[in-house]
C-alpha cells in the first residue's frame, strides 16, 4: 500500500523528516507515536501532499510515486488525511461539501456520480453509525461545532468517501472518553483487506480502541523503534526518553 524511503523534509530551511522508513501492506493499521516536534504531523502533510516542503527520498502508493502528485489528486487516488484540528469553513453547508467531494473522486475514477437521493440515504446511513445528529449535516461546515462533532464530521467523510490509504493525525486530541469510543468504533468498522490505516497519536490510550499491527517511535525525524502494541505500552510506563 504505501512504501516509504529515505524520506527527508524540510521547511524554512528546517530539516524535520531525517530518512523515514516505513512499509504499510494492505489491510494493516500502524501507530506513529512520538514526542512534540519529532515530526509527526509534518509525515502526514508530506504524504498527503501540502505545499511548502522540500522532500527527497521515494514514496509510493500502490507502487506510484507520490513525489509529483499535488494533494487533490492524491485524495482521488485514495488518500485520506484526519487533520488535527479540522478547518472551519464558513458558507459551505455541511452535505454538499460531503457530496462534492464524493462525486469528484467518482468523476476520476470514471464512475457514475451519485444524485442527492441516494446521497443523503447513504449520509443518513452513515451519521447514524457514529451518533452524528442529522442537523449538523445542513449547517455550515465545522463552523461552531465542538471539538467532538469535528472529529466525528472526519470520520463521516472517511467513511462517504471510502478510501484505501487513512491517515489520522492525532484524532484523539481534545475528546472525551464518549467522543473517542465512537470516532475508534467508527475507524475499526471501516477496516478491512484492501485498506490501511497510519494512526498518529501522543498517547496509548487511543490504541486501546484501535488496536494497531505495528507501533513506531518517531524521533527527531526518524523511526528509532518498532514493535507490537506492546511497545505503545511500555512507552505509557516509560516514556520516550528511555527510548533515545
Amino acid at each position: 500500500m504505501l512504501v516509504i524511503k529515505n524520506l527527508k523534509a524540510s521547511i524554512n530551511n528546517r530539516e524535520i523528516l531525517k530518512g523515514l522508513n516505513l512499509k504499510i501492506n494492505p489491510g494493516e493499521v500502524h501507530a506513529i507515536m512520538g514526542p512534540n516536534g519529532s515530526g509527526k504531523s509534518t509525515l502526514a502533510n508530506v504524504l498527503s501532499g501540502k505545499n511548502g516542503y522540500k522532500i527527497s527520498g521515494e514514496v509510493k502508493y500502490l507502487g506510484e510515486s507520490l513525489n509529483d502528485i499535488p494533494v487533490e489528486e492524491r485524495a482521488q487516488k485514495g488518500i485520506f488525511l484526519a487533520f488535527q484540528y479540522p478547518l472551519e469553513i464558513p458558507g459551505v453547508n455541511t452535505n454538499n461539501f460531503l457530496k462534492t467531494s464524493l462525486n469528484t473522486i467518482k468523476k476520476a475514477k470514471g464512475e457514475k456520480e451519485i444524485d442527492t437521493i441516494a446521497f443523503l440515504e447513504l449520509v443518513k446511513e452513515k451519521a447514524k453509525e457514529l451518533g452524528i445528529d442529522e442537523k449538523i449535516l445542513s449547517r455550515q461546515l465545522n463552523v461552531g461545532f465542538s471539538g467532538g462533532e469535528k472529529k466525528k464530521n472526519e470520520i463521516l467523510q472517511m467513511k462517504i468517501l471510502d478510501p484505501n490509504l487513512i491517515i489520522l493525525d492525532e484524532t484523539d486530541s481534545g475528546l472525551d472518553i464518549d467522543a473517542l469510543k465512537i470516532i475508534s468504533d467508527g475507524v475499526n468498522s471501516s477496516r478491512s483487506e484492501k485498506k490501511s490505516f497510519l494512526v498518529i497519536t501522543h498517547y496509548q490510550r487511543l490504541l486501546e480502541y484501535i488496536k494497531p499491527d505495528h507501533v513506531h517511535v518517531l524521533s527527531d525525524g526518524k523511526i528509532i523503534k518498532s514493535g507490537t502494541s506492546e511497545l505503545a505500552l511500555e512507552l505509557e510506563k516509560k516514556g520516550y526518553k528511555k527510548l533515545n
